[in-house]
Formats: structure tokens, sequence, C-alpha cells
């Protein structure tokens, strides 16, 4: 078995960037150049914060967790005795240089004092800084949906007094959709919002598994609600969209605040609240009960943030399980050198290469969609959302496993580093829409709304690079049309083998991702060995996960 080149994954992020999917041509396309040399500049200072800044405390960060304690008189306000929440105390440090660094203005308007850089660069950002600490990343990443959110719906009014906070990172942003009997069917929801007689709102009820709800780390929290009006239609036509301050203008606290912290399996540091809102002044942001549209621009955008989370756990379990690998002699060599624990570091690194691509592809199709107003490529990144969503979580979930395997029974240990991994990425495949609803929205809003043209063309523009990838290419289109067929025939038989057929397109095009960078200017020694491996050993999962397709059929 050929030893692969290894590389870091910043170097694989600056090559990909580069040479595989090409944003230098799309940003000079757009008319906004960005150059091979910005771009690794970009990641060089990204990878030094997430090395030396973030990842040092991540053990420490999941030890200490967040704290829910009772707030002191001088946080209380005028808003009632709300606790406080209380991040491990290194956090501050790490979100002002976040701040002082201007990452969480990346890709926002320069007009709101962003840099304007494209999204795709974010993707690779948001690798490395979740790699690093997953439970810290989720703070930038819930804020950076919210100016996504608010740069489409908000008033230009409402955007001139929210986004230049948000996007200096001096405040973060929330998501508030679920409820206690409200999970996945938003429909269920029962927050109220009345109207108070001054043009604003007032808001009455509970959210649950709020992300960075209530913290101690910026001066204000900016939440989005949804929320009913008392004429709002039943079910999900009847949902509005509201932001609601932590603190509000006149310096005063609003009525809502963190009523308890979920305890859970890991991102222990990453505080999970449950948010109480009695009485809370809100803004009706975008139409009335037109919530769900605006508020779907920011579950899109942290559907493709939490695909990256995966790579990104993927990698952490790599960097770990590498390390320890040829470091522990087992026999009198390093246990690397044996064949089932190579097979496992192979299996580990190519198939986090491969997500890591795919999700690269789908944010410069996310870019040219923005950018070029292109149609296709609009259609391109809602087809590959889905898939990299639950395709990129679920393939975490396997590399930190393997990852605790490799390092046998210290892996099984807290100290070892490995099992935090495992611990953190469980989550991933659970949140911003479980992965089997990403596998229905797939089948079910994705592929059959145009009778499969958006996934036959992708299919198309993968042929050509390998010959395995083209048979598999070829089994995936059999399926695809079957799949539509089971669908018009049988909605539910459908839904039944949607999670099959979404890993198939994973397992399918992570295949053609690797097969372009081995194909590329100087990939073949970078990334022959790995991409030999994944055609060869992993690639033919994909025909299993077809013939479970086929029992639609």
């Amino acid at each position: 078995m050929t030893t692969p080149h290894l590389t870091t994954p910043a170097e694989d992020l600056g090559f990909a960037l580069a040479r595989v999917v090409d944003l230098p041509g799309l940003a000079a396309t757009a008319g906004a150049p960005l150059g091979p040399d910005e771009i690794a500049a970009v990641l060089e200072e990204a990878d030094r914060l997430a090395r030396e800044r973030i990842a040092p405390g991540r053990q420490e960060a999941d030890r200490h967790g967040a704290v829910l304690e009772q707030a002191p008189p001088e946080d209380r306000g005028d808003g009632g005795n709300w606790p406080a929440v209380r991040t491990p105390p290194h956090y501050r440090d790490l979100y002002r240089a976040w701040i002082e660094g201007g990452w969480q203005g990346l890709t926002a308007e320069p007009g709101h004092g962003g840099q304007g850089l494209p999204q795709t660069l974010w993707s690779a950002v948001m690798e490395l800084v979740s790699s690093a600490d997953m439970a810290f990343g989720l703070c930038p990443l819930l804020s950076m949906g919210a100016i996504e959110a608010l740069q489409h719906a908000a008033t230009p009014a409402q955007r001139e007094r929210w986004l230049p906070h948000l996007v200096s990172g001096e405040w973060t942003g929330t998501m508030c959709l679920t409820e206690p009997q409200a999970g996945s069917d938003l429909g269920a929801l029962r927050t109220r919002a009345v109207p108070d007689g001054r043009g604003g709102y007032a808001l009455h009820g509970q959210k649950i598994f709020i992300t960075w709800g209530e913290h101690d780390l910026a001066a204000n929290t900016l939440h989005l609600v949804l929320a009913r009006l008392p004429d709002a239609p039943p079910g999900s036509r009847g949902i509005s969209l509201f932001v609601a301050p932590k603190v509000l203008p006149d310096g005063r606290r609003n009525a809502l605040g963190c009523g308890g912290l979920e305890r859970k399996m890991g991102i222990h540091a990453s505080p999970t609240c449950v948010m109480l809102f009695e009485g809370a002044e809100a803004e009706l942001v975008g139409e009335p009960n037109r919530g769900l549209a605006a508020m779907f621009v920011m579950m899109n955008a942290a559907r493709l943030g939490v695909g990256v989370e995966g790579v990104g756990q993927g990698a952490r379990a790599v960097a770990l399980a590498e390390a320890y690998a040829a470091g522990r002699e087992q026999g009198g060599r390093p246990i690397a050198e044996y064949p089932d624990v190579a097979r496992m570091l192979r299996e580990m690194r190519s198939v986090t290469l491969a997500a890591r691509l795919l999700a690269l592809e789908a944010s410069v199709a996310l870019d040219r969609a923005r950018l070029l107003g292109d149609a296709a490529a609009a259609a391109r990144i809602a087809l590959l959302t889905p898939i990299v969503k639950a395709w990129c979580t679920d393939r975490g979930i396997d590399v930190a496993s393997l990852g605790v395997q490799v390092h046998g029974g210290a892996g099984f240990t807290e100290d070892a580093g490995a099992a935090q991994v495992l611990r953190d990425a469980r989550i991933a495949p659970i949140y911003e829409g479980t992965n089997g609803i990403q596998a229905i929205d797939l089948v079910v809003r994705k592929v059959a709304r145009d009778s499969g043209a958006a996934m036959r063309a992708l299919l198309a523009e993968a042929r050509g690079v390998e010959p395995r990838v083209d048979a598999a290419l070829a089994a995936l289109e059999r399926a695809t049309a079957l799949v539509l067929a089971a669908q018009a025939r049988d909605p539910a038989a459908a839904e039944g083998v949607a999670a099959a057929y979404l890993d198939a397109c994973g397992w399918v095009l992570g295949g053609w991702m690797l097969a372009r960078a081995a194909a590329a200017e100087g990939g073949a020694e970078r990334y022959g060995a790995l991409a030999e491996f994944y055609l060869g050993r992993l690639l033919p999962r994909a025909a299993a996960r077809i013939a479970e397709v086929e029992v639609a059929g």
C-alpha cells in the first residue's frame, strides 16, 4: 500500500481553493480579484489563530463547560432577575482576538463593516476554527447566520442599526426556533407576538436548544425569533420573524433570559439554553406570516456550516490519531506501520479530504449564485446543501470513532482527546435539521422539484475524470430515476430510502472531488495515494446504498 503524502488541513484548503474549485477564477469573474497568495495569507492567519490560540484550550473548555449562575446586581438591569451564563475564562480573550482580527465580517457587506470576501473562504476558515474547538466556533457560526438573514429580510433602516454590531462581533446572534412541542414541526410553535401599540411587539413564549443564547463574551445578543401574531393563520403559514435584543437601545435589559442550560453529551462549553420571553420588546422583520422563508436563509447558511463542522471534527480526529500512531510503539515499531492501523488512518484521511472538497464545491456554488446571479449555481447549492450537511457530518462521526479505535484503550479515556472529538461530533447530524430530514429534503424538494434536472446536470459534469467514478455516477443516475419514480408512485417509499440515496450521493460525489484533486496540477503527489485508496476501498459503499434504493424501485 503506497504511503500517502501528508498535508495539513490549511495546506489542503489552500490547494483546493486555488486549483480544484478555482476560487481565484470565480473572484476575477465577479470583479473582485482574489489570487492564490491572498487566499494563502488569509488561511495562514486563520490557521495560526486556530492552532496557537483556540486549540490549546479545547480540553480545558470541555471540562469547564458553560455554567449557569445568578447574575450580579449590576447585570440584572430592569428586565428581571435573570441568571447569567459564564463560559470558560479563556474564551473571553479568544473572542477578543476573533473581533480584533475582523474574522466575523470576513464575508459581510463592506457597507456594514465587512470585507466582502467570498463565502467559500469563510467555509475554509470555519473548518479550521471548528476543528480547533467546535464549541467556541458555534458562536461565530450562529452570528453569521443572523447576518445572512438580516441582509436578506431586514429593512435598510434595520440593517443600519443591527448589522454593523454583528459584523464587528461586538454583538452575537441566535436563531430561536425550537420549542418543547415544536422541533422539526415548526408549524406547531406557540410563541406569541402581541402588538404593543407603539409599532413594536411583545414576545411571550419559550424556546429550547438555543445555541449561545446567553453568555458573557459580547455586550449584546440579537435574538432572531419565530412567533405568531394574534391573527396568524394556523401552521407554518402563520409564522413571523422578530428580532429581540438582550439589551435595549436605551440600556435596559430586555424581558428575556436563560431559564436553564442543557446537560449535553458534547460541546460542553457552548451554552445550549432554554430561553424565556416574558413580554420581550421586539421588532418585526420582513412581512407578517412570512417569517419561515426569511429564517430559512439563516438555516441554510447554518446547514452548510454544520457540514463544515463535520469536516473539522474529522480533521481533528485525524491529527490526534496520526500523532498517536506515530509515537505509540508495539512490537518494536510504531503502530502506524501495522497494516490494519494504516488502513484506518488512510480511511480517516481520505474521507475527511473528500468531505472537505465537497463542502468547498458547495460553497463555490453559493458564491457563483450570489456574486454572478448564476441560476444553475443556485440550483446546485440547493441540491448540495442537504448532502453536505448530512454526509459530511455522518462521516465526521465515522472518522472520530475510528480515531478512538486507533488510540485503543487510551482513546476511551478523556485525556487523549479522541473521546471529546466523538462526543462533540455527535450533535452535528442532529441539529439544524436532522440528517433524516436532510435526506427527505433532498429527495422530495430538491431532486423531485425539477424532475431531477439539476442532479442529472451535476452527474454529467462529474463524468470523465476517472473510470471508477464514471461507473458510480451511472449507477447513481439510475438510482435517481428510481427515486423519482417512487416519489411519484408512493412518496412514503421514496422517503424510506432517502437516507440511502443521500449517502450514495455523498460517497460518489466525494470520490469525484478526490479524483479531481488528484488530477489537478501538483495533485498526484499530494492526493494520488489517498484517491486510489478511496476509489478502491470506499467508493464501493455507494453500490450498497444504491442497492437499498432499488428496493423502492
